[in-house]
């Protein structure tokens, strides 16, 4: 009948994202290991075979929010870099951001440091992007770099150590949140350093690194809803 298939569709779709951030909420309370399909069927309000209607497994829906939670962030890091000249600075600034960020949502950060170099992260959303300001940096002789797709690697492990040193590696409780929260001049600083050694793995020579990283940094815009995913 006319309009019944758009409205099933919407339907499908809004279950689906209240899967999807039941899920998110779960792992952030429990970690991924100790959140079960039963435990994001209750929480989301939804039927326990209708989980299979969007997901084949736990490790499913997981891999669905892993994915939408670094492309939301690399289309952000787009929107914060925009109309920035200097390849370099958009690193910096890509860079930094994910520090931060991190700092701010820890368990963001904790999945970061777990999916960073799989193969889903480095084919597509932030892989793909690093690699092409790498090749722009390149092409406009900003950076000096033998192999893009090693130095890709390398930045990427580089900013995942810093996430790790951040989080300083075990699950963060409640507390060490709001400790950190407190604290946002040392991850700022954190974040810059940070982003001046990944431009020294670009060429850059220390001085200049450090001056690049500590430019004004543009305000993060809102985070998007979780409705693209």
């Amino acid at each position: 009948m006319p309009g019944r298939s758009p409205r099933l569709a919407r339907r499908r779709h809004e279950t689906r994202v209240r899967l999807l951030h039941a899920a998110f909420e779960l792992v952030a309370e429990k970690g991924m290991d100790g959140v079960t399909i039963s435990q994001i069927t209750d929480a989301a309000d939804v039927g326990f075979g209708s989980f299979y209607n969007h997901f084949d497994s736990k490790e499913g829906i997981f891999a669905a929010l892993v994915d939408w939670l670094f492309e939301e962030f690399a289309n952000t890091l787009d929107r914060l870099a925009n109309g920035l000249a200097d390849p370099a600075e958009v690193i910096a600034v890509s860079v930094r951001h994910t520090l931060l960020r991190a700092c701010r949502e820890p368990v963001w950060g904790q999945l970061l440091v777990r999916e960073g170099l799989s193969a889903r992260a480095l084919s597509g959303g932030l892989g793909q992007r690093l690699l092409r300001d790498t090749e722009k940096g390149i092409a406009e002789k900003r950076f000096v770099v033998a192999d893009k797709l090693m130095c890709a690697i390398s930045v990427i492990g580089t900013v995942l150590a810093g996430v790790a040193a951040e989080l300083e590696l075990p699950t963060s409780s409640r507390r060490a949140v709001l400790t950190r929260k407190n604290l946002p001049s040392k991850a700022e600083k954190f974040a810059e350093s940070t982003a001046a050694i990944v431009l020294q793995t670009f060429g850059l020579a220390r001085f200049e690194a450090e001056k690049i990283a500590r430019r004004p940094l543009p305000a993060a815009p809102g985070t998007q809803p979780l409705e693209m995913a």
